[in-house]
């Protein structure tokens, strides 16, 4: 489970030529995925997978990759659905996780951000509403969230001891009441601190493309707060290239490459 700081998406990066290895997946068949048993989620919640797709359709799923175009750089994600093994890509630095190690390759040093603190956190927010799906989380009651006039019901997300590196986090999600779309999601930041937070960040999801059957965003929009009244939006962060497979990544695309470095968290 991770969090995010805003200003983690103005990453400065020394960019050298280097053009990233094209990705080949194993071809093998998907095993068959029987109708998952959502009893355990609220209603509310239950309304939103199947708005966004449905919960079985999104399990059948193996590997997800997209592209998040940054000012002088383009990155690319890959993870296993399954196992959360991922692998970012990008002009002369590369960085990933495989089980519990977190890698990093950048040669240069010129990555200035956290990789264990970026470690699956674009995944994360990507695919929402899904991952509330995750073991180990637990469901309550949250008030509406009003924006221009409108009230949006929610969910309030937290998690078990023990779970990912920040189990103190918390999650709102909030929905459209007519369609069921998820439409806005708070969260809280408690990577390094430890402690839990009531400074609630908020990210606007409201542009959507739909990826073989499934409605993921096509853009997240962070905005500007005091406490739940929301102000204005920063510049939209855009996904492209979204694929998703039922067949996983070649054994070895997930390994920490010969010249990267295990990495911890920055203090």
């Amino acid at each position: 489970m991770k969090l995010v700081l805003v200003s983690l998406f103005c990453l400065t990066v020394l960019a050298c030529k280097e053009t990233p290895k094209e990705m080949k997946a194993e071809s093998e068949a998907p095993e068959a995925v029987a109708e998952i048993d959502d009893s355990k989620y609220p209603e509310a919640l239950r309304k939103i997978f199947e708005a966004h797709g449905g919960l079985t359709a999104w399990k059948a799923k193996r590997t997800i990759s997209f592209e998040i175009p940054k000012k002088d750089m383009t990155e690319k994600h890959t993870i296993d659905l399954f196992s959360r093994n991922e692998k970012i890509e990008m002009p002369g630095i590369s960085m990933g996780s495989q089980g519990s190690n977190i890698w990093l390759l950048d040669e240069k040093e010129a990555y200035k951000g956290d990789a264990v603190f970026y470690h699956n956190l674009m995944f994360y927010f990507y695919a929402m509403p899904f991952v509330l799906a995750d073991d180990g989380i637990q469901y309550g009651d949250t008030i509406p969230l009003e924006f221009e006039g409108k009230e949006y019901p929610g969910i309030r997300i937290s998690y078990n001891d023990g779970v990912g590196l920040s189990a103190k986090d918390e999650y709102f999600i909030h929905y459209n009441p007519e369609t069921y779309k998820m439409e806005w999601l708070g969260y809280t930041v408690t990577f390094r601190s430890g402690e839990k937070s009531d400074n609630v960040k908020w990210i606007r999801y409201k542009d959507w493309m739909n990826v073989d059957g499934l409605v993921l965003p096509k853009s997240l929009t962070w905005h500007e707060y005091e406490g739940r009244t929301i102000k204005e939006p920063r510049e939209p962060l855009q996904f492209e290239n979204v694929t998703l497979s039922q067949t996983t990544m070649a054994e070895d695309f997930f390994t920490m490459p010969e010249n990267a470095k295990s990495v911890k968290p920055k203090k």
